[in-house]
């Protein structure tokens, strides 16, 4: 049985923290499928990573789905859990966080939120982007999850009557007599290293919660090591599907753009209307956007609003959408194109951004276990999967992370490497 289970609240936070178990040599399985059985786990798998997709879900689903997983874990016999949570505290955090702490029958919960390497830091239990109050950051503005809170413990405590404890200084929790989430302040790496030391040191390190900062210190300290995977060889063509709506993905859009990527940038009737391509007009659409990938090396597929264009929210009422169904079915366009693509014998490195999209992507293709290989960049993470007993690889990138010119730079990256 794994040793570890970490359990994840969308698909792309999933694979950016079983990464980091992965480059260190262990053995890691990423599970789409939160009904996972434990049981059919090979015996080689030492971390197990589930998805609950709870991100967007009611706080009472996700108390409840994160419960009985981590109830499921303690039967199976596994040692460790580590409740990853949004590097930007976007989603049901105080939920998921009780509940993990309810069903494992600790006291303490240990969270650790903190991601200096992408910016995120916590001060006097003050969550931080950049060194602005996250709520005031772009996550503050997010149309489907918003933060609303900087200190963490109103974070919590908005989900949890879970009593909540700030610790600034070095010292841990290692014992309690009623339940407490320990929130602990990290504003490095050296911090994060010198937590994961110390909560190694007093035997603490069996309920974890954070992203994946502190995940990058847990192998050494779980004795979760060995070779590292090696690299598969990639396409030289760079197909980028993006269903994120972050300013910060906008921004590596519009600059892969201006560096030779070709955009198409889907219509609202295309990536809003259920059954579209079905239509004798959508299957021509359809059509005319493959034929359009095959003429390029670099290409965007993008479900973003153009400037001047009705909105994609303001459009959702045209199509008797949700919020909530707007959301999956862009998600399930993305996933249908790039299924049609592939059954096309389009040979691409694909890269997906946004928890969403990457999950509409393998629903499409009915791929539920993938098996992460490196980091190209911070959060940005290749993965395998297969699919009729053929390997594929796949890059993965969560929307808040990278740098401008990411997308061009993994561009001449392939260029260098395929």
């Amino acid at each position: 049985m794994a040793t570890l289970l970490v359990i994840a609240d969308d698909f792309t936070g999933a694979l950016d923290t079983g990464v980091k178990f992965a480059e260190k040599g262990a053995s890691v399985r990423v599970i789409a499928d939160y009904n996972y059985d434990f049981a059919i786990t090979e015996d080689s798998v030492q971390v197990l990573v589930l998805n609950a997709e709870t991100r967007h879900e009611s706080k009472e689903t996700a108390f409840a789905r994160i419960y009985q997983i981590v109830i499921q874990a303690r039967q199976a016999g596994i040692s460790f859990l580590y409740k990853k949570t949004d590097s930007a505290l976007r989603g049901n955090i105080g939920s998921e966080l009780s509940a993990a702490l309810a069903a494992s029958g600790n006291s303490i919960l240990h969270f650790i939120p903190a991601f200096p390497q992408m910016g995120r830091t916590t001060r006097n239990g003050i969550h931080y982007v950049n060194n602005v109050p996250v709520n005031e950051s772009v996550f503050g503005q997010d149309p489907y999850t918003p933060v609303k809170y900087a200190a963490i413990s109103q974070i919590i405590n908005e989900q949890s009557d879970v009593p909540v404890r700030i610790i600034s200084d070095t010292s841990i929790i290692v014992s309690a007599e009623s339940p407490v989430i320990a929130v602990y302040d990290t504003q490095s790496d050296s911090d994060l290293q010198a937590l994961s030391f110390e909560l190694y040191k007093r035997k603490q390190l069996n309920l974890l919660s954070g992203c994946a900062g502190l995940a990058e210190y847990l192998p050494e300290a779980l004795n979760l090591t060995g070779n590292a995977p090696l690299i598969p060889k990639l396409e030289k063509r760079f197909t980028i599907v993006c269903g994120s709506i972050n300013p910060v993905t906008k921004a590596q859009l519009d600059y892969a753009e201006r560096h030779g990527f070709i955009r198409i940038r889907l219509t609202a009737q295309e990536k809003l209307e259920a059954g579209f391509y079905h239509t004798p007009r959508g299957k021509e659409k359809l059509m005319e956007l493959i034929n359009k990938c095959f003429t390029a090396d670099r290409c965007i597929l993008d479900t973003n609003d153009e400037d001047g264009q009705i909105s994609t929210l303001d459009n959702a009422d045209s199509y008797h959408l949700t919020t909530e169904a707007l959301r999956t079915q862009i998600s399930s366009t993305l996933g249908f194109l790039v299924k049609n693509l592939l059954e096309h014998d389009y040979q691409s490195t694909f890269l997906i951004t946004g928890g969403d999209s990457l999950l509409g992507v393998m629903e499409q293709l009915n791929v539920s276990v993938m098996s992460p290989i490196c980091e190209l960049a911070p959060g940005t993470v290749l993965s395998q999967f297969r699919k009729n007993g053929t390997a594929h690889t796949i890059i993965s990138k969560s929307g808040g992370f990278g740098s401008e010119t990411l997308f061009s730079e993994l561009a001449d990256f392939l260029d260098a490497t395929g």
